[in-house]
């Protein structure tokens, strides 16, 4: 789950990380009312998003008095959005955030993430922070800094040292930047975070370190043990159609291709969309209904689907081990009578009553196209949705 850029310095500011004082707006009147709160007389309005990429997109502007600052926020609040993160729909702005000006001298980079394949917690820093970052790390990642945290030892001093030497932090800035990692790490730790990151961590004129930008990202496993977090929620940053399957608990992301698939079980679906690609089609979601799919949870899952503009056909891929194929069958005869699936359907069913449930698919008089095997419904998937399968 994503938060705000408001909320998470509203977080760092509880850790004694340091960040601009500003306030958040919803409409015309308190943004001209935050900048007199705020100190001047240079003023930032940030719309508010999750996604990266604003300033570039007209999401962040600089504003010389009150009215200006009215102004900037007028123009942003209500419309979409669109950065190279949210895709040609964009994301609302229902909220701006009016923040003091500072005086920049550097702009750093500074992350704390999970690694995965080393089982550590990960801090990466770069020199050449900013807008783009994504192009240095792509065309230089020489300049990108890295060091792993080792769990039983936790973040030692040195390594703090050797990220702000990489970063050629003067002496004076040293002690700073370790009261900031050391917070950072904290933090990451304490409200179950997958992602922290300050884009940019300036150097002040001044010559002190401020966190420009604060970006939060909480493990949405964990969620129910931070209930401060989980209130923050801001449904509308949310793909409508995850966010529907959320409640279905249904694990659900949305692509670009025009085959929808329902599978149960990550890996098999992984394999799925694998195999379509390998056809010559491309799917249209990742969508696990989980090991534990009922009759209910498959008919929410076709009227997910069905709300899919781009889906061409459906490719059902289902192997009954806790399920019992022969249920996953009555769900999907059910779905495609009530949920009106005017789409081609095609099914796989391997495992516990994997017969009887051909059997009731074929006795249902249905347009439901049974397959024998998974390279077989992702053939006939692609066919059907207009593409041409590869042999």
């Amino acid at each position: 789950m994503n938060l705000h850029e408001y909320q998470s310095k509203r977080i760092f500011a509880e850790y004694g990380v340091p960040v601009p004082a500003g306030k958040v707006a919803s409409n015309e009147a308190e943004a001209v009312a935050a900048a007199g709160e705020v100190p001047g007389p240079v003023w930032v309005v940030k719309a508010q998003v999750h996604a990266g990429g604003r300033g570039k997109a007209g999401g962040v502007k600089l504003c010389r008095s009150a009215p200006e600052v009215g102004k900037a926020a007028a123009a942003m609040l209500g419309q979409r959005l669109v950065t190279p993160q949210t895709g040609a729909a964009g994301l609302p702005v229902h909220e701006v955030y009016v923040e003091s000006g500072s005086a920049i001298a550097r702009e750093l980079y500074l992350s704390v993430l999970l690694d995965r394949e080393r089982s550590r917690i990960a801090f990466i820093a770069s020199a050449a922070g900013g807008m783009n970052i994504e192009e240095v790390a792509a065309t230089e990642p020489g300049k990108i800094l890295r060091i792993d945290v080792d769990p039983a030892a936790g973040l030692q001093g040195y390594q703090c040292r050797r990220l702000a030497f990489g970063l050629g932090l003067e002496a004076n800035l040293i002690a700073e930047f370790e009261r900031i990692a050391r917070a950072l790490y904290r933090l990451y730790q304490e409200r179950d975070l997958s992602l922290v990151e300050i884009n940019p961590l300036i150097v002040t004129k001044e010559g002190g370190l401020i966190a420009l930008d604060a970006k939060i990202n909480v493990d949405g496993n964990a969620l129910f043990r931070q209930p401060a977090l989980a209130a923050l929620r801001d449904p509308s940053q949310e793909d409508e159609m995850e966010r529907q399957a959320a409640e279905h608990e249904l694990n659900y992301v949305s692509l670009d291709g025009n085959i929808a698939c329902m599978v149960n079980g990550a890996g098999l679906a992984m394999a799925t969309m694998d195999l379509i690609k390998l056809h010559g089609g491309d799917p249209a979601n990742f969508l696990d209904v989980g090991g534990t799919a009922t009759a209910e949870r498959v008919t929410a899952a076709f009227r997910l689907i069905l709300s899919n503009a781009r889906a061409r056909a459906i490719l059902v891929n289902i192997f009954g081990g806790i399920v019992r194929c022969d249920v996953i069958a009555e769900g999907i005869i059910q779905a495609v009578k009530n949920a009106g699936v005017n789409l081609p359907v095609v099914v796989r069913l391997e495992g516990t009553n994997a017969d009887k449930a051909r059997a009731l698919l074929a006795a249902s008089g249905l347009a439901i196209t049974v397959a024998k095997d998974v390279s077989d419904a992702a053939t006939k998937a692609v066919r059907l949705a207009g593409g041409r399968a590869k042999r």
